[in-house]
């Protein structure tokens, strides 16, 4: 019955058994290291990013009504943008945020060199950073700390299966040290990338968040990634404009979604090299930074602007359209950077212009105009990434406000129901197919190796309340635990699996990518 298990070397059934057995006190060190090493590089990733960002955007100021300045100004960015183009031929997969590069590794759709992409993501990403290109630090933070931690699991001849575990670790690192939220690190490692809850990815996750977010203080001081001095507690009186609110931020997750994979599709039909579609948002930039300032970048400065400077119904709509387009241009191009920051500058606009028609029209008080951006933020988040837990926490922690948390969950929700009533996927998922499709990608595993894959069982899927003997498994698979709780059962054909419960099932490494799609689809309800 199970011959297709023989003839293995390396990752055979008795290694990997053997070596699951107190898995998850040998993932403490790496994880530890993992969280420290990544927190170093993205601490540095951030520091020049930052650094080069002022002194652009410094440049951009000083070349007003100088046209050899401009031209020199505009000469640079071209320069940059063949040396940002050079490092995406080299390594493809750094192209945009990186996040649907990490989901499809740890899918088995996608194999990268670790490497190069930690090397070349790196340099290429603070050239975009620092000409001031719509492009957030996060997505790439995210992918240099799973490559951190690939590179780590690998030199430790770890595993296949125990890859995903530090993949994992790695990437809430980064996500950790470039927000300074070390909880939507986690929360987001577990809900977006790795798709489960078990206590050891659990564990490691958080031990590597905590020590990139703490060496990421002790760099750069313990205050929030987005300060805002002026939150009120909004009455539940008031509660009814956040319906509007959630409405008006799902009803842009669709454009954003949408806008996004168009503008990607019409740069792939551009008939022109790789250089000059980098080129395009870069020219862009030099343009924007100069007319118009506070939109260059991630978008960091544009959200505390609402907070200080008052601005129009009108002023904020155009700076939406403009944001909106540039987002689209940098992002498209495919340039190495992510989405993160500039999605969030995006909800904090729709809350502005929502905020103030409510204050104005509608006799919402006006100290209460920064809370819209907020509560925006978390739901646009939300409804773009179906993250839910992830835009609660990230807004959370960016903020440092405790009493913002039933406000947020109330604007999320109505987002995310807005977002799913119109049809919007996951927005990383839809850049997975989309590389997936364009690159043709097969991943291939190692031959007669064998892996482990977490499957968490949900209410009203086809196993659930079943036995192991009434479900047709497929032939090149093997469930060698099921965990309930901290207990372990040994699965044999009576045992029945209820909502909850985590299935560790054994596969076959070249099979491993069609193997986990049809077991997800067994143990996830048919509504999900």
């Amino acid at each position: 019955m199970f011959s297709w298990l023989k003839n293995s070397k390396d990752e055979n059934v008795t290694n990997i058994l053997k070596d699951n057995h107190g898995l998850k006190y040998k993932m403490i060190i790496h994880s530890l290291i993992i969280g420290l090493v990544s927190g170093a590089v993205i601490v540095l990733y951030r520091i020049l990013g930052q650094y080069l960002l002022d002194h652009f955007v410094s440049i951009y100021d000083y070349a007003h009504g100088k046209p050899l300045i401009i031209m020199a100004v505009f000469a640079v960015l071209i320069l940059m943008s063949m040396f940002v183009a050079f490092c995406v031929k080299q390594e493809p997969n750094i192209s945009g945020s990186g996040i649907p590069q990490v989901k499809g590794i740890m899918t088995r759709r996608i194999q990268v060199n670790w490497f190069k992409v930690l090397i070349y993501k790196f340099f290429g990403g603070i050239m975009c950073l620092a000409a001031g290109l719509s492009v957030g630090r996060e997505g790439p933070s995210v992918q240099m700390g799973a490559a951190i931690g690939e590179g780590i699991s690998k030199k430790s001849n770890k595993m296949d299966y125990e890859h995903k575990y530090l993949i994992t670790s790695g990437a809430s690192a980064g996500l950790a040290a470039a927000f300074n939220a070390p909880l939507a690190g986690v929360m987001f490692a577990l809900e977006e990338i790795h798709k489960n809850f078990s206590p050891i990815v659990l564990m490691s996750a958080m031990i590597s968040a905590l020590s990139a977010d703490i060496l990421s203080k002790f760099v750069l001081g313990i205050n929030p990634a987005l300060r805002f001095n002026m939150l009120s507690k909004m009455p539940i009186k008031y509660y009814w404009s956040l319906i509007l609110l959630g409405v008006l931020v799902g009803l842009s997750s669709y454009i954003f979604n949408k806008g996004l994979l168009y503008t990607k599709h019409k740069y792939r039909d551009l008939k022109i090299k790789t250089e000059f579609k980098i080129m395009i948002p870069f020219i862009c930039s030099g343009i924007i930074g100069m007319v118009f300032p506070v939109l260059i970048g991630g978008g960091h400065s544009l959200i505390m602007s609402l907070g200080t400077v008052h601005m129009s119904i009108l002023m904020m709509f155009v700076a939406l359209i403009i944001k909106y387009l540039f987002t689209f241009i940098s992002f498209g191009s495919g340039v190495p950077g992510g989405i993160f920051f500039p999605l969030l500058a995006l909800g904090a606009l729709i809350g502005g212009i929502c905020g103030t028609i409510c204050i104005k029209y509608l006799g919402i008080p006006a100290n209460f105009l920064v809370n819209f951006a907020i509560l925006a933020m978390a739901g646009h988040f939300a409804a773009i990434v179906k993250a839910p837990i992830t835009g609660i926490l990230l807004i959370f922690e960016m903020t440092g406000s405790f009493e913002q948390l039933l406000p947020l969950s109330v604007v999320v929700f109505i987002a995310m129901l807005v977002s799913d009533m119109l049809g919007v996927r996951p927005v990383y998922d839809d850049l997975l197919d989309d590389i997936l499709e364009k690159e043709h990608i097969e991943y291939e595993g190692g031959e007669n190796k064998k892996t482990l894959v977490e499957l968490s069982v949900h209410i009203g899927s086809e196993v659930e309340g079943k036995k192991i003997s009434e479900i047709n498994w497929p032939q090149n698979c093997l469930l060698v635990a099921l965990y309930r709780g901290e207990k372990e059962i040994i699965p044999r054909g009576n045992t029945k699996m209820l909502e909850g419960d985590l299935l560790l099932v054994m596969v076959n490494q070249t099979e491993s990518a069609d193997m986990l799609d049809y077991l997800t689809d067994l143990t996830t309800s048919s509504i999900e």
